[in-house]
């Protein structure tokens, strides 16, 4: 029976975007180990389900494809999203700045 990993995945952190963060992600578990190919040093596995990546709008259908499936998974949630503080660059420049200036 395959097992799965259902997780959201983080924003990317070269890119400001978080365009690829919305849905939720099925992904199957290594079952076989990887082996590295004598002749051009490449690693490989015969396990294709390694290469399958299924998106899904919300949690709760990536669970109810798990179970349809009978496939063994786990749900990583997220961690909780920290908000910015909106800064620009001229608030380093106030006259009414917290800090002293240091240059």
């Amino acid at each position: 029976m395959p097992s799965a990993r259902i997780y959201r995945p983080a924003k990317d952190a070269s890119q400001s975007g978080v365009a690829r963060t919305k849905h939720w992600v099925l992904v199957f578990d290594q079952t076989s180990p990887r082996e590295t190919d004598p002749l051009m040093g490449w690693y490989g596995s015969k396990d294709m389900m390694q290469q399958v990546r299924l998106e899904f709008e919300t949690r709760e259908e990536a669970v109810a494809y798990a179970r349809r499936e009978g496939i063994t998974y786990r749900v990583e949630e997220p961690a909780k999203e920290t908000a910015r503080k909106g800064l620009s660059y001229s608030d380093n420049f106030k006259f009414n700045r917290t800090a002293p200036w240091t240059h």
